[in-house]
C-alpha cells in the first residue's frame, strides 16, 4: 500500500523527533512484555513433565493428584511437598518471577514489608506480595484500562462535537450548554462519591471515569466541524445529494482527526492518572487488585520501607514520561509549520 505524501510527511516528522521515535519503541517493548505477564510472573510452573505426560499449568488447573497427592483440590506448586513429588518422575519450568501479583511469600525471613532479595527482587509489601510481580501486572491494568477508557471516550466526545459542529443552530447552543454545565461539576467529589456507591470494579470504575473524560474531545472536533462544514466541497456533496452521514464521515471527520489525534496521548495519560488517583484514595479497583496506586498508598503508610514508595513512583513517571513525549511526537508530525525533515 502506498501512503500518500502527506502521510509520509507525518511519519517523517514523528521519526524526526528523536525522543518520542524511542519512547514509543520502549513503551510498546514494556507492554508487550507485561501483556504476557504470565510468562514473566507466576506462581505456576509454565511447563510440568510427570512421567510420560506434559501439562502447562499457566492455562491448566490441574487437582493434586494428578501428581500424586492426597487433595482434589488445585495444586500448590510453591508446596515443597508437591515439587516433590513432581521432580521424583519429571521436573518444572519456571517463569523468571516465581510468584503472580497476589502471591502471599510465606517463607519471609523478616517481617512484611520486607526489603529487596534475590527471591523478591523489589521486596514485598506489607501483605508479603511480590512488589516486582504486582507492578508488571498493574502496569498493565493501567495501560489496558487507560487505553479502553481513552477509545470509548473518543468516540463519544468525537460523535458529539461532530453533531454540534455540522447541524449548528438550536442543537449546538443546547449541547453546549449541557456541556458547560455538566465540564464545572466538581468531577473528582463526583468520582469519589460514586466510587462509594458502588461496588469497585475495572468496568464500573471506566463507566464512572467515561462519564467525564470525554467532554475534553467535543470543542476541537465541534470547532473542526463548523469550519469545515461551509467548505465548497462539503456544500457540492450536498448538492449532488450526498447524505449529511455520510458527507461528515468521508469529507468532514478526516480534517478533524487531525487535532483528536494529537490530544489522544494526553487523554491516556490523564485516564491512567485517574485510576491511579482513585486507586490511591481506596477507592478504585477491589482489594487484591494488582494496581500501582494501591502501591503509592503502601509506600505512604509504611515509610520505613522505601523501596515501596520509590517502586510506585519510578514506574508511574516512567510511563506517563513516555506517553507525554510520544503525545508531544504526534503533536509534531501533525503540525504543517514543523520542517524538520
Amino acid at each position: 500500500m502506498t501512503l500518500s505524501p502527506i502521510t509520509q510527511r507525518r511519519l517523517a516528522q514523528f521519526r524526526a523527533n528523536k525522543r518520542g521515535f524511542w519512547s514509543l519503541w520502549i513503551f510498546l517493548v514494556l507492554l508487550l512484555l507485561c501483556l504476557g505477564a504470565e510468562f514473566i510472573a507466576n506462581d505456576k510452573p509454565l511447563l510440568v513433565k510427570y512421567e510420560s505426560s506434559f501439562y502447562m499449568p499457566v492455562f491448566q488447573t490441574l487437582p493434586e493428584t494428578t501428581f500424586g497427592g492426597d487433595f482434589e483440590t488445585e495444586a500448590d506448586y510453591r508446596d515443597p511437598f508437591v515439587r516433590d513429588l513432581i521432580n521424583e518422575a519429571g521436573w518444572m519450568v519456571w517463569p523468571p518471577i516465581r510468584f503472580s501479583y497476589d502471591t502471599i511469600n510465606y517463607g519471609l525471613t523478616q517481617p512484611a514489608p520486607s526489603p529487596p532479595t534475590g527471591e523478591n527482587w523489589l521486596g514485598t509489601d506489607d501483605q508479603g506480595r511480590d512488589v516486582m510481580a504486582r507492578v508488571i501486572y498493574g502496569f498493565r491494568l493501567s495501560v489496558l484500562f487507560g487505553l479502553i477508557l481513552t477509545v470509548i471516550s473518543s468516540i463519544v466526545g468525537i460523535t458529539a462535537g461532530a453533531f454540534q459542529g455540522y447541524y449548528g443552530g438550536r442543537l449546538d447552543l443546547f449541547m453546549q450548554r449541557v456541556i458547560e454545565v455538566w465540564a464545572s461539576l466538581p468531577s473528582l467529589y463526583i468520582l469519589i462519591i460514586f466510587s462509594a456507591m458502588f461496588v469497585p470494579g475495572f468496568w464500573t470504575l471506566l463507566f464512572i471515569l467515561l462519564l467525564f473524560s470525554w467532554v475534553s474531545l467535543v470543542d476541537v472536533v465541534r470547532a473542526e466541524f463548523l469550519r469545515t462544514r461551509n467548505f465548497d466541497y462539503v456544500k457540492a456533496a450536498g448538492a449532488l445529494g450526498v447524505s449529511n452521514l455520510t458527507i461528515m464521515w468521508r469529507h468532514v471527520l478526516p480534517n478533524a482527526m487531525v487535532a483528536t489525534l494529537t490530544l489522544m496521548p494526553f487523554i491516556l495519560t490523564g485516564s491512567i492518572t485517574a485510576l491511579t488517583s482513585l486507586d490511591f484514595l481506596g477507592l478504585g479497583m477491589p482489594p487484591g487488585s494488582a494496581s500501582l496506586g494501591e502501591l503509592l498508598a503502601q509506600g505512604k503508610n509504611n515509610l520505613q520501607a522505601p523501596w515501596l514508595g520509590i517502586t510506585a513512583f519510578v514506574s508511574l513517571a516512567l510511563m506517563l514520561t513516555l506517553l507525554t513525549f510520544i503525545g508531544e511526537a504526534v503533536r509534531d508530525a501533525f503540525d504543517p509549520r514543523k520542517t524538520n525533515i
